[in-house]
C-alpha cells in the first residue's frame, strides 16, 4: 500500500515537471526574442545618431555663395580703391569670380567675351593691377570693359582680369607686392630664374622688398594662374597695364606699337622673371605693356579712350589671329633687333625705370 501511494505521489510529481517545461522553453524564446528587438533597437538608433551627424554636418558646410552675390562683394571692398570706379560699375561688368583665389583668399575676378559670329580668332588677354599699388592700371580696365559691346572691340575674343593682385590692391596701404611680399612681375619663369632673379634682386635694387621676386619662380597662386590662363586661353596678344611712367613698352615677334594716345613707344627694359620677358621673348607672343602716366589719377575719359582706340587698331594691322598665327620673318628679325636695343637702353635706365 504504501509503495502505491509513493508511486503515485512520483507520478504526479512527474506530471507537475512536464507540465512546467513548456513554459521554460517559451520564458527563453520570449527572453531570446527580447534580445533580437533589443539589438534591432539598438541597431536602428546607431544608423538615427548617423544620420543624424550627416545631417548637421550638411548643415554646418558653408553654403556656396552665387557669383552675383561673391562679385558685388568685391565690388564694395574694390571700388573705393579704385579711382572713377563705382560698385555699380564694377558689378555691370559681369566678372566671374573664379575658384582661383589670391594668396589671402580673395577670388581672381575674369571676364570672357568670344567674338561675334564670322570674325577671325584672335584672341587677347588683358591684365590689370599686378601691382597692388598702381590702381589705375585696374581701374582703366574697368572703363574699357563698357566698350567691349562697341563694334570694334566684338571682332575680338576676349578674357580680361582686372585685378591680378587684389591683396595688394586692398591692404590697408596699397602695395607693389602680394599678400608675402612678391613682386608678382618677377614670379614668371624666365630661362635661369633661379640665378638671374635672385642676383637682380640683390645687385640691381639693393635687395628692395617691393622688387623680391620669391623663392622659386610661380611660387604665387597668382602668377600661377596668369600662367594657367595663357597655357589655357591661348591668347594671339597679351595686353598689361601698369602705372606711372607714361609710355609704351613691347615685346614679342611683331612691330611695336609708336603710340597709343599720348603714349609714345620707349623701352623701359627686359627683367629675369618679368610676364614680357616669359611671354613676349621666351613664348614668342606679343606683349604690350602700357605704362599709364600717374598711378592714382586717372587720364582724362578721351584719352582713356584714345588709348583704348589705337590699341585696337594696332592689334588688328599687326597680330595674325589663331588661323596664321605665324608671324612674318620680316617682322621677327625687326623686332629681334628692337628687343636687342630695349636691352641697352634699359642697362642705363634700370634703376629708375623698373616696370
Amino acid at each position: 500500500m504504501c509503495f502505491r501511494v509513493r508511486q503515485a505521489a512520483w507520478l504526479a510529481m512527474m506530471m507537475v515537471a512536464l507540465a512546467s517545461a513548456p513554459s521554460c522553453a517559451t520564458a527563453a524564446t520570449a527572453a531570446s526574442s527580447h534580445a533580437s528587438t533589443h539589438a534591432k533597437d539598438a541597431s536602428k538608433k546607431n544608423t538615427s545618431a548617423k544620420a543624424k551627424a550627416t545631417t548637421n554636418k550638411a548643415a554646418n558646410k558653408t553654403p556656396s555663395v552665387p557669383n552675383n552675390q561673391r562679385l558685388a562683394d568685391l565690388c564694395k571692398r574694390l571700388a573705393p580703391r579704385l579711382p572713377g570706379v563705382s560698385v555699380n560699375d564694377c558689378k555691370n561688368t559681369a566678372l566671374v569670380a573664379s575658384s582661383a583665389q589670391s594668396r589671402e583668399g580673395v577670388p581672381m575676378l575674369v571676364k570672357e567675351q568670344a567674338a561675334a559670329k564670322g570674325k577671325p580668332e584672335l584672341r587677347i588677354l588683358m591684365l590689370g593691377g599686378i601691382h597692388g599699388d598702381e590702381p589705375t592700371a585696374s581701374a582703366i580696365v574697368f572703363q574699357w570693359m563698357k566698350l567691349l559691346q562697341t563694334p570694334a572691340a566684338q571682332g575680338f575674343h576676349w578674357k580680361i582680369a582686372p585685378v591680378v593682385n587684389p591683396d595688394g590692391m586692398l591692404a590697408a596701404k596699397q602695395k607693389r607686392t602680394n599678400a608675402k611680399g612678391v613682386d608678382l612681375n618677377r614670379n614668371f619663369p624666365t630661362p635661369n630664374w633661379k640665378t638671374e632673379a635672385p642676383r637682380y634682386w640683390v645687385k640691381e635694387t639693393g635687395s628692395d622688398p617691393r622688387r623680391f621676386p620669391g623663392t622659386t619662380p610661380l611660387s604665387e597662386p597668382e602668377s600661377r594662374w596668369v600662367n594657367d590662363q595663357i597655357e589655357r586661353f591661348k591668347p594671339n596678344v597679351v595686353i598689361s597695364i601698369h602705372a606711372p611712367f607714361g609710355v609704351l613698352d613691347f615685346d614679342g615677334p611683331v612691330e611695336p606699337p609708336q603710340k597709343f594716345g599720348r603714349l609714345m613707344f620707349n623701352p623701359v627694359g627686359v627683367y629675369p622673371g618679368s610676364l614680357g620677358n616669359y611671354v613676349g621673348l621666351h613664348k614668342n607672343l606679343p606683349v604690350i605693356t602700357i605704362e599709364l602716366p600717374n598711378s592714382q589719377t586717372m587720364p582724362p575719359d578721351a584719352e582713356v579712350q584714345r588709348i583704348w582706340l589705337d590699341m585696337l587698331t594696332w592689334i588688328r594691322g599687326h597680330v595674325p589671329p589663331t588661323s596664321s598665327k605665324k608671324a612674318p620673318a620680316a617682322s621677327k628679325a625687326s623686332s629681334k633687333a628692337s628687343s636687342k636695343a630695349s636691352t641697352k637702353k634699359s642697362a642705363a635706365s634700370a634703376a629708375a625705370s623698373h616696370k
